[in-house]
């Protein structure tokens, strides 16, 4: 017994530091490798999987699948096994990207918490009834999945050019061209009249903000979550609010979500025609919208300098402006907002 002990301390005498080195730097590079591939794993996993290891509290469901107009060859086995790529968060959800294998085609998948969302039998009605809006500058919605413990996940078309908020972080020229902004101004306004009168009683967006301006490979804007503030909790409904205030859109008289209007729609709407002239982060816009006009005039001009529009430009700003007006009736309806969008626009 003592042979083998005065053998193995031999043993462990003989090991080299360079060996413990490099037997240190293999352990480290096989964690490494573990690492990344959990990673990317995580990053692609299905639809399925990423649903499922969510932790619900709600009562169990009858998994259906209800589709739309566009989305009548979708199953349910087509949303749930495609792998999905996170692209946005939010305090009630995850949007995804994701590849259908079956089609090869790609969507946006919207999953709502189910401790976020109302049953399927309370919100199936209003679903159905936002599933019809159909409109060139609107998301349309292809199918809903109710999944047996409550999930809720949205079907949408993906649009590869990304939110309108990306384009003007990205500092791109067509940003900064002034025949793009008014394109864009006119796609999301006809969009939101669209809501507004299109139909026998008005439908509020309640969320208007750049990130939810989708846009297409012609750079035609469609506006995206309308209405759905009507499908989540009322703690869920004051959380989205919270983060529109932050960010900047709410209008001040806006307290609660449940109570959003027409009006309230055309303030975020101004903020967002700020933000395109200004290529300013609307918290930004909101400290110099208690400036003098001057202070706004010198940051336009700054961004579209050379563009030989000036009187366009001036009375862009003043639409902007009264959209943004303090007292709501005091705020331009769509339908007078999108007639001077448009004879700004014919002078260009």
């Amino acid at each position: 017994m003592a042979k083998h002990r005065h053998l193995i301390k031999l043993l462990l005498c003989s090991i080299s530091p360079i060996f413990l080195l490099l037997l240190l730097l293999l352990f480290f590079l096989l964690y490494r490798r573990l690492t990344l591939r959990n990673k990317h794993n995580h990053q692609a996993r299905s639809i399925e999987t990423a649903v499922y290891n969510t932790v619900y509290d709600s009562p169990d469901e009858t998994e259906d699948l209800i589709t739309f107009p566009g989305g009548e060859d979708l199953t349910a086995s087509d949303i749930l096994e495609a792998p999905g790529e996170v692209i946005g968060r939010s305090s009630y959800g995850t949007v995804y990207r994701a590849c259908l294998r079956r089609t090869g085609s790609t969507v946006l998948l919207r999953f709502v918490r189910p401790t976020c969302i109302g049953s399927a039998q309370d919100i199936v009605p209003v679903v159905k009834t936002l599933a019809s809006v159909r409109h060139g500058n609107l998301v349309p919605l292809k199918a809903l999945y109710v999944g047996p413990r409550g999930e809720k996940l949205f079907v949408h078309p993906f649009y590869a050019a990304g939110t309108l908020a990306q384009f003007l972080r990205d500092g791109l020229v067509e940003s900064q061209r002034w025949e793009i902004t008014c394109k864009l101004s006119l796609g999301i306004t006809k969009g939101l009249d669209c809501l507004h009168t299109g139909y026998s009683k008005p439908i509020i967006h309640g969320n208007i903000k750049t990130n939810n301006i989708l846009l297409d490979e012609n750079l035609e804007p469609r506006l995206s979550d309308f209405g759905l503030h009507l499908l989540l909790s009322p703690t869920s409904g004051q959380e989205m609010l919270e983060a529109s205030a932050l960010q900047g859109y709410k209008a001040p008289e806006l307290m609660k979500i449940k109570d959003a209007t027409k009006e309230t729609d055309v303030y975020s709407l101004g903020v967002v025609l700020l933000e395109m002239l200004t290529q300013r982060d609307p918290i930004k816009i909101l400290s110099l919208l208690h400036s003098k006009d001057l202070v706004f005039e010198r940051e336009i001009s700054e961004v579209f300098k050379g563009c030989g529009n000036g009187e366009g430009l001036l009375e862009f700003f003043r639409l902007a402006m009264d959209c943004c007006a303090p007292v709501p009736g005091l705020r331009p309806d769509v339908k007078s907002i999108l007639k001077r969008l448009e004879e700004i626009s014919r002078r260009l």
